[in-house]
C-alpha cells in the first residue's frame, strides 16, 4: 500500500505505535528510545567456521595396504592395515576387496569419516565407491564397525549425511557426522525488545519471528520479544521512580525479592521453560538508555542483568547467547554509523566476563546498510513518504524494520552463529 495509507492504518491499528518516528518514545510503548551518542561499532564476531571435510572426501584415507599378505575373504590382509578403529574408508572397495586374496587396494581402510553406507554393512565384492560416498555399495569386504567411534563428527554415527558432501556449510564435523538429522530437538528462547518482537503486519515486524526459517524442523523457535522494554523492564516489575543509586524501583514480593515478569518466569519453569541443549538469545540496549523510569537502565545495573539471565540459563544446561543491540540507519554522508553508544560496549564486555558468545549485531547491520548503500537517507530521515530501499527495508522510522528487513537481519544473525562455529550451526539449513 502507499507508505503515507499505510501509516494512517498502524496510528488507527497499533495505537501508540505511531510515535516511534521521535527520537524520544513513551515509557511502556513499542516504541524504541535512540541513544543520542554514535558510539563504537566494535568489530564483526568472527569464527572457524565448523570443519566440512574434505571436497567430498570426508577425510577418508587410503584403502588397503599397498602390499601385504593375502587374508582370508572378508580379513585384511595381514601387512595391509585396515585402517583405524575399523571404521570404513573413504575409497572402500577395490578390485580384490571379495576375497582378500590381493594385498593392493582391497578392502577399506579407515581415514577419519570417510562414511561407509549402512552401518556395518559389507558392500558388493569388488565395488568401489567414490570417495567419501555414503552409497549402498560404498565399501566392500572388509566394511567396518559403522558405529565405531572416530567414523567422523559424532561418536557412533555411521555416516548420515556425511562422507559425500563433507557436512553442509560446515555443519558436520570431519565429514562422518550424522548431523541436524541425528541431534535432539532444542529450543530457542529469545528475550528482546520491538526489532525482535514478533510484531504485527504491516509494521513493525521484530527479526525473531524470522528467525525459524534458517533451521532444520528440530528447532522450535519461542520468540518472548516485547516492544517498549529495557532488559529490566522484560524481566521484572518497574515502578516509575529512581532508587538512591540511580536505578529504577523494582516491586518486591514479601521475601524481599523482585517480581517477575511472566515471560521469564516461563523460561525459568523446569517442566515447560529452558532444558538441557536449548538456546537463550537476549538483545537489549535501545530502550535502556532512557533518562526515566520505569525503562532506564545504568550500564552496571544492565551487565548484571544479563548475568543473571546468563546463570539461569546455564543452571538448566541452556546456553546463553548475547547479540548486541541493532543499530538504527544513520548517516555521515554516504556512511552509515553506529547509533547504541555504550551498551554496544557493556554487552561485549558482559560476554567476556560471564563467558557468553557476542553476535555483534550493532556491526553487522551498520556493515549490511552500507553493503546496501542507504546513504544518504532520502529527506535525511526515514518518514511516511520515504520510498526505495530504505522504505523497504525499515518501518516509517529509523528504528523499526518491514518484514523484508526484518527478514534479513534474521539471516545476518544465522550467518554469524556459523562464522562464529556456534554448535547450533549444525541445525541451520
Amino acid at each position: 500500500m502507499p507508505r503515507i495509507a499505510r501509516f494512517l492504518g498502524l496510528v488507527s491499528g497499533l495505537g501508540i505505535l505511531a510515535a516511534v518516528a521521535l527520537p524520544a518514545c513513551g515509557t511502556g510503548s513499542d516504541a524504541e528510545g535512540d541513544d543520542a551518542a554514535a558510539g563504537t561499532t566494535g568489530a564483526a564476531g568472527a569464527g572457524p567456521a565448523g570443519a566440512g571435510g574434505s571436497a567430498g572426501a570426508g577425510e577418508g584415507g587410503q584403502a588397503g595396504g599397498e602390499a601385504g599378505t593375502p587374508g582370508v575373504a572378508g580379513a585384511p590382509p595381514a601387512g595391509g592395515a585396515g585402517g583405524i578403529a575399523g571404521a570404513v574408508g573413504g575409497r572402500g572397495g577395490g578390485s580384490a576387496g571379495a576375497t582378500g586374496n590381493s594385498g593392493g587396494q582391497g578392502g577399506g581402510s579407515a581415514g577419519r569419516g570417510g562414511s561407509g553406507g549402512a552401518a556395518g554393512s559389507v558392500g558388493a565384492a569388488g565395488s568401489v565407491g567414490a570417495a567419501g560416498s555414503a552409497g549402498a555399495s560404498g565399501s566392500a569386504g572388509r566394511g567396518g564397525s559403522a558405529g565405531a567411534p572416530g567414523a567422523g563428527g559424532t561418536a557412533g554415527s555411521a555416516g548420515g549425511r556425511g562422507g559425500a558432501s563433507g557436512g553442509t556449510a560446515g555443519g558436520l564435523a570431519r565429514g562422518g557426522s550424522g548431523g541436524a538429522a541425528s541431534a535432539a530437538a532444542l529450543t530457542i528462547w529469545i528475550a528482546g525488545d520491538s526489532t525482535v518482537a514478533n510484531g504485527s503486519s504491516p509494521c513493525p515486524i521484530g527479526w525473531g519471528g524470522q528467525f525459524k526459517p534458517y533451521f532444520t524442523d528440530r528447532v522450535t523457535v519461542t520468540n518472548s520479544a516485547v516492544g517498549g522494554r529495557s532488559v529490566r523492564t522484560w524481566l521484572y516489575n518497574v515502578q516509575t521512580t529512581m532508587d538512591a543509586t540511580g536505578e529504577c524501583v523494582l516491586d518486591r514480593d514479601a521475601n524481599g525479592d523482585p517480581t517477575l515478569q511472566a515471560r521469564w518466569q516461563t523460561m525459568l519453569s523446569t517442566t515447560t521453560g529452558m532444558k538441557a541443549g536449548d538456546y537463550l538469545f537476549i538483545q537489549f540496549g535501545i530502550n535502556d538508555g532512557s533518562p526515566t523510569c520505569d525503562r532506564h537502565v545504568g550500564i552496571a545495573a544492565f551487565k548484571e542483568s544479563y548475568r543473571m539471565m546468563a546463570d539461569a540459563a546455564k543452571a538448566r544446561g541452556a546456553r546463553p547467547v548475547f547479540l548486541t543491540p541493532l543499530s538504527s540507519i544513520s548517516c555521515s554522508g554516504t556512511t552509515a554509523r553506529g547509533t547504541r553508544g555504550e551498551y554496544v560496549t557493556a554487552t561485549i564486555e558482559a560476554g567476556a566476563s560471564y563467558d557468553v558468545p557476542v553476535i555483534d549485531l550493532h556491526a553487522l547491520s551498520v556493515a549490511l546498510y552500507n553493503d546496501h548503500h542507504f546513504c544518504p537517507v532520502p529527506g535525511g530521515d526515514v518518514g511516511p513518504d520515504t520510498t526505495g530501499p530504505v522504505g523497504d527495508f525499515f518501518c516509517d522510522d529509523h528504528t523499526h524494520l518491514e518484514k523484508a528487513g526484518a527478514v534479513e537481519i534474521a539471516g545476518v544473525i544465522a550467518k554469524a552463529i556459523r562464522d562464529k562455529g556456534l554448535p547450533l550451526a549444525t541445525y541451520l539449513k
